[in-house]
């Protein structure tokens, strides 16, 4: 094979053989299909904001990321069929399909140690105390007993935010066992296997976290923070309350999914649908 044939590849290796590059790259894997604003890709990352451009330019121009113009910001996209490509590649023609390497990789079932009709669910912000709180409430109530519901945060504050708690029992959610948490406490040998982990707020999706075990399917349900309103009482209120609403929706649409006849490539399309509110198709809407 003549070392031409490799450019496109070797380009794309290239394009991501940098920290920086390779950084961002990753971020927007956890964002995907959703685009992120450029400003907001540089400061999680601690890079300027002209530096950032040059490298987001480059993995551009290595077709590994598109982007688009929304108003006045520019916001890049992970690019899933290149970056497709660029795995099949290095799996297929590399590696030669390796069984003992591609099953690593790629592992075929959601889950290999929960039993097909119940699911370990895992919901991620940053401080887990609202709406990681809210989403594991919501789980365990409504999904009626098919699902076991967590959540945690990256940088958990003490305790629960008191009007997200209020916002709860108001609309008849048990609150009992619910408790601000890091994502630390499930990195042990005996933390529950997830089948589903969703970051719930840009903050926690754009921090680098090591990968969970098994790889269970993972997407962004971002939602505003309601602990960051300002304003009136009442404008704090509604702020909980549109969180909640927001996120109890998302939640009774991934619950009515027939999870026993979808394969994993088709659940993931759907929970990244659930996270963009886009309507499912039919007959799963």
């Amino acid at each position: 094979m003549k070392i031409e044939t490799l450019d496109p590849a070797a380009e794309r290796m290239a394009a991501l053989g940098h920290a920086a590059r390779l950084a961002a790259f990753r971020l927007l894997a956890r964002r995907a299909p959703q685009g992120v604003p450029a400003s907001e890709i540089a400061d999680a990352l601690g890079v300027g904001a002209s530096t950032m451009s040059s490298h987001l330019d480059q993995l551009v121009r290595a077709g590994l990321i598109g982007r688009t113009r929304h108003g006045r910001s520019i916001h890049y996209a992970l690019d899933l069929a290149a970056a497709g490509d660029l795995v099949a590649y290095l799996l297929g023609d590399c590696c030669r399909g390796r069984p003992d390497i591609a099953e690593r990789a790629l592992p075929q079932e959601v889950s290999q140690d929960m039993p097909p009709t119940k699911f370990n669910v895992l919901f991620v912000c940053t401080g887990n105390s609202a709406r990681s709180i809210f989403a594991e409430a919501i789980l365990r109530r409504d999904g009626q007993g098919r699902f076991q519901a967590f959540s945690a945060g990256t940088r958990a504050y003490s305790e629960l935010n008191p009007r997200a708690l209020a916002m709860l029992k108001a609309n008849g959610y048990p609150t009992d066992g619910l408790w601000a948490k890091n994502v630390s406490v499930f990195a042990g040998d005996d933390s529950p296997r997830f089948d589903f982990v969703f970051t719930v707020c840009d903050r926690s999706a754009n921090e680098d976290c090591p990968p969970w075990p098994g790889q269970p399917i993972s997407a962004h349900w971002g939602v505003p923070d309601p602990v960051a309103a300002v304003g009136t009482d009442a404008e704090k209120a509604q702020a909980f309350n549109d969180a909640f609403r927001m996120l109890r929706q998302r939640i009774q649409t991934f619950i009515a999914l027939p999870m026993a006849s979808l394969g994993r490539i088709s659940l993931q399309r759907m929970v990244d649908d659930i996270g963009r509110d886009k309507p499912l198709p039919a007959p799963f809407a």
